[in-house]
């Protein structure tokens, strides 16, 4: 997979619709599946906000993504962006969006800053204008030591930093991202998200992403899509799609894994095991008393945490 650049700026930025996506009745089959990759989805993604995807592996969501990027055809159904179907012109699309893939980058045999600098040129901006912006990626992103190093030579986490910069050269209206902070550290996966929430607030920039990590994508989504086996299972705003579990609590136990702590009858069906040693539970709030105690006289017990429903619990609710 290689990185789009688009060769044009778009003349629809000023004149957008209220909606930015507009996917009715989404299929995607490949031939060698029996399953279908996407399964009719329908979809609106309104103008601004910032969507997340979650799903497990195999749930479709890149498929979707690509789809979305006008890099793969649908088998029925129909994506228009900014009013307008994918392929009404070659260059709509890529004059519209930076889109940043799982892997892969364009311009590899150049250093980090001609990556940006080429980039910002091609998406229109004059020679002068993508110098500019070219350095206030490199600042925005911390790449300053590594901007003189060949892409190709750079570590799995640089490498993301530099195709999120390269997605956002010149500001297109719309991010698509697939898993913008795999293989990031801590500190460089809050910058990450930070920096999108910035780029939303003072650009207005729409942007979508496909993350698994559910815990770090509530601090940022607007609205979320979960996805499994090729069908959105639920969209909406985060608090309201956790309403439903507003009267059970998340439970987080580590413990020797050779001494598992005996909880309630009913907790079997509830929990769900990290790794070795790590159960998280989801239990209802008139029954914590009888968690803590069973905890208490637990004596393998390392650690536990008890704390309200997160958006990842949804998720293991909803993909029960």
């Amino acid at each position: 997979m290689v990185m789009v650049v688009s060769t044009v700026r778009s003349h629809h930025r000023s004149e957008r619709p209220m909606h930015v996506y507009e996917i009715a009745n989404l299929t995607k089959r490949y031939a060698e599946q029996g399953e279908a990759a996407n399964d009719d989805i329908s979809l609106t993604i309104e103008q601004g906000e910032i969507f997340g995807l979650l799903g497990d592996n195999g749930a479709g969501k890149s498929t979707l993504i690509k789809q979305m990027a006008n890099l793969l055809r649908p088998t029925h159904g129909s994506i228009t962006l900014f009013g307008k179907p994918l392929n009404s012109d070659a260059l709509y699309t890529p004059g519209n969006i930076g889109y940043m893939p799982q892997s892969g980058l364009a311009l590899n045999m150049l250093t980090v800053r001609e990556c940006l600098y080429f980039t910002s040129h091609l998406r229109g901006l004059s020679r002068p204008d993508a110098r500019a912006e070219r350095d206030r990626l490199i600042a925005q992103w911390d790449l300053g030591r590594i901007r003189d190093r060949a892409t190709s030579k750079l570590s799995g986490g640089q490498k993301r930093l530099v195709l999120m910069a390269t997605s956002a050269a010149a500001s297109p209206p719309v991010l698509l991202l697939d898993e913008p902070t795999n293989d990031l550290d801590p500190q460089h996966r809050l910058l990450v998200w930070d920096t999108l929430r910035t780029i939303n607030r003072e650009r207005g920039t729409t942007i979508i992403f496909i993350t698994h990590n559910a815990i770090e994508a509530e601090k940022i989504i607007q609205r979320v899509g979960i996805m499994q086996h090729g069908r959105l299972l639920a969209v909406g705003r985060p608090g309201a799609l956790k309403a439903e579990l507003n009267q059970q609590l998340r439970l987080d136990i580590s413990f020797d894994p050779a001494q598992p702590p005996v909880l309630p009858v009913d907790s079997h069906n509830r929990r769900h095991e990290i790794a070795s040693g790590r159960w998280q539970l989801l239990i209802e709030r008139d029954q914590a008393s009888a968690y803590l105690d069973a905890l208490n006289a637990a004596p393998g017990l390392e650690d536990f945490r008890l704390s309200t429903a997160t958006l990842e619990d949804l998720y293991f609710s909803l993909a029960r």
